[in-house]
């Protein structure tokens, strides 16, 4: 496999105007030589670049991709070449060119983070402390991109000094040695290095470093059935819930996804992104580093619905993932006790096109309906516009709300409502369908525009607590367990609801009852593929919950098969996973 030096470190400017504190800032350097990173200045760009590559790991359509498809809480919209990854099908294998992507991008973040680590010794013009701050940083990074690497691959070719050239040999390491050899001594050096915080916002710290930490231990633990895992894992997760980082859930769910308060105590470690890529990149809206691009994906067909048309406010409607009945049922359950999806989902359009679509018919007159100053119509409305720009033009209750919508009610209803079973597969369509609001990016310049400047939460609290409470139930702590989903669930609460003692938080936690709460708090925030495949729930869920990925789904598509470039560069060969073309059949 050729792994090269890194020579270009994209601009990044982080979005957020409420704090005092300066943000991490990536400078475009290019012509790079070995002498340069040996300078200060040149170790701290090299640090900077190594924070990069975030940029094409997370919140693009790859990254979502590769961690909504193909669980029990997505399935596919009508748009997207990358359906094989929700349907299972043979467009996954190794020239898939999502997954050759996203392995590019994680081993060039892992070997610019060497780059750091093996040059920092000879810098001769930065204090010790500084340094020594700076290498931490990129082990954080380090572990981080082979945590990655791992959960998808299942293992990786292990690499911890610096590569410069060509190099046609490689190790498939397992998953054991890797965090062995790699991550956890690179977590455990980051731990001890890292400050609570950081001068400049964006930077990793202590408390991300102990959350990362408690990340791998607990998904090794599950792997090798290991007890002392689930120990130290809920251990990690106390020092970030109790330690001196000060981090604390914010208010709400919506204050969570306010574009204006992205540094909040409730982030951990975040993926930085600025409105400078609303000034740098092209007419067509893609900027160097990707930009968030999440406002895209979840969104349904709304614009080409009477009365209304595409706009800023509303979005740019990519139709990639629908949510699944499953997810749907789940919020359901919950929702007249917690707020969460009136916070999560869009429920609301309003009318902001020709509204001569909307006319009042004799059907109207005959179901009843009223207008809007409450009076009944006439056969004398006929004809006449029945909504005004910015009256309601669709309306989707959503879980839980549509028992009251009867077909008479829908037909005296001045607008459109849509339900899910109007489909008649008790879902809704691949066009319309419940649709995921917090994402959404308002700052964007026209309605064409596909770069985001939201910070893109890596870690969050909210997290924390629901990772930890796992933990403990690993360790058979039901009660440990229960303590932490309450806490969580106590801010998703409506007023005068005791979630201490409501039936929704049972007595007694289960894995399944975890899931649904995971599903609930952090719905599309590329967890769910992680969470299904380190809990060895995936094949069950998915055949079970996901129609259209039922019966395709068994045990190898939990390792991603390794990308073609690997294979034919390799010296010797590298064993492609079990279970697809060319690679071995599974046990």
């Amino acid at each position: 496999m050729k792994k090269k030096s890194i020579f270009l470190i994209v601009a990044l400017v982080a979005f957020n105007i409420q704090s005092c504190k300066d943000f991490l800032k990536e400078e475009l350097v290019s012509d790079v030589s070995a002498v340069y990173y040996t300078t200060a200045a040149g170790l701290e760009d090299a640090v900077d670049g190594a924070y990069s590559y975030m940029k094409y790991v997370y919140s693009n359509e790859r990254a979502y991709t590769l961690t909504v498809f193909g669980t029990d809480v997505y399935t596919n919209g009508a748009d997207g070449s990358h359906k094989g990854f929700n349907w299972y099908d043979a467009t996954l294998r190794a020239d898939n060119g999502v997954l050759r992507e996203m392995w590019e991008y994680l081993y060039k973040g892992v070997n610019q983070a060497n780059a750091v680590i093996g040059r920092a010794p000879a810098v001769k013009d930065m204090d010790d402390a500084t340094k020594k701050v700076r290498v931490a940083e990129a082990k954080f990074l380090r572990a981080l991109y082979y945590f990655n690497i791992i959960r998808q691959w299942g293992s990786a070719d292990l690499r911890l000094e610096e590569t410069v050239g060509a190099v046609v040999t490689a190790n498939k390491t397992s998953a054991e040695e890797v965090y062995a050899q790699a991550i956890i001594p690179d977590l455990t050096a980051a731990i001890a290095d890292l400050p609570n915080s950081q001068p400049q916002y964006g930077r990793a710290t202590k408390g991300a470093a102990q959350n990362l930490m408690g990340m791998a231990l607990l998904t090794r633990g599950w792997l090798t059935n290991s007890t002392p895992d689930f120990v130290a894992a809920e251990g990690f997760f106390t020092s970030v819930i109790t330690g001196p980082g000060a981090y604390s859930l914010v208010p709400s769910h919506a204050e969570l996804w306010d574009q204006s308060k992205q540094n909040n105590k409730e982030v951990i470690f975040a993926v930085q992104n600025s409105t400078d890529v609303l000034l740098n990149s092209g007419g067509d809206g893609v900027a160097p580093g990707e930009g968030n691009r999440g406002h895209l994906y979840f969104l349904m067909q709304y614009d080409n619905q009477p009365g209304m048309i595409r706009d800023i406010a509303n979005g740019r409607p990519f139709k990639r993932f629908r949510p699944t009945n499953y997810l749907l049922d789940v919020w359901g359950a919950s929702r007249d006790i917690d707020n969460r999806y009136d916070q999560t989902y869009k429920k609301v359009w309003y009318v902001n096109g020709n509204n001569t679509a909307f006319l009042w018919t004799q059907a109207y007159v005959d179901a009843g309906a009223k207008k809007k100053d409450g009076s009944p119509v006439t056969a004398s409305d006929i004809g006449k516009p029945r909504l005004e720009l910015g009256d309601t033009a669709i309306y989707i209750p959503g879980p839980g709300r549509e028992a009251v919508w009867t077909a008479a009610k829908r037909a005296a209803t001045r607008y459109q409502v849509i339900l899910r079973n109007d489909a008649g597969k008790g879902n809704f369509n691949e066009f319309q369908f419940a649709h995921i609001k917090k994402f959404m990016d308002p700052l964007r310049p026209t309605i064409q525009w596909q770069e985001g400047s939201r910070d893109w939460f890596v870690m969050r609290l909210a997290d924390t607590y629901l990772l930890r409470a796992e933990a403990r139930f690993k360790q058979g702590n039901n009660a440990g367990a229960r303590e932490d989903v309450v806490f969580v669930r106590k801010r998703a609460a409506f007023n005068g609801v005791d979630m201490d003692n409501v039936a929704n938080t049972p007595a007694t936690i289960t894995l399944d009852y975890l899931l649904d709460e995971r599903a609930r708090e952090l719905d599309g925030e590329q967890c769910r593929w992680y969470d299904l495949v380190r809990t060895g729930t995936l094949v069950s869920r998915v055949n079970l919950y996901n129609p259209e990925a039922a019966g395709r789904a068994d045990a190898h598509f939990t390792k991603r098969p390794i990308i073609q470039n690997q294979l034919d560069r390799t010296e010797g060969g590298y064993e492609q996973n079990c279970g697809y073309p060319d690679g071995p059949a599974c046990n």
